[in-house]
């Protein structure tokens, strides 16, 4: 299970990161960025998902290297 978590850093900006859950416990942590504005918060946000809904693709093709 995936999901975003927002944090706050001591420098006040709001942290974004995504987060991977197995038995409950948090297994992997994917930084996204930090943001100082609503907006840039939003744009992390957005790139969260994404990274998100693309568990099911590589990240890199590699069958081109694949011998058959």
């Amino acid at each position: 299970m995936a999901f975003i978590r927002k944090y706050k850093t001591t420098s006040g900006a709001t942290g974004v990161q995504v987060c991977y859950k197995d038995g409950g416990k948090v297994v992997k942590t994917i930084h996204v960025g930090s943001a100082s504005s609503e907006q840039k918060l939003m744009r992390l946000m957005r790139e969260a998902q994404g990274i998100i809904n693309s568990k099911d693709k590589p990240l890199f093709n590699l069958d081109k290297y694949n011998k058959k």
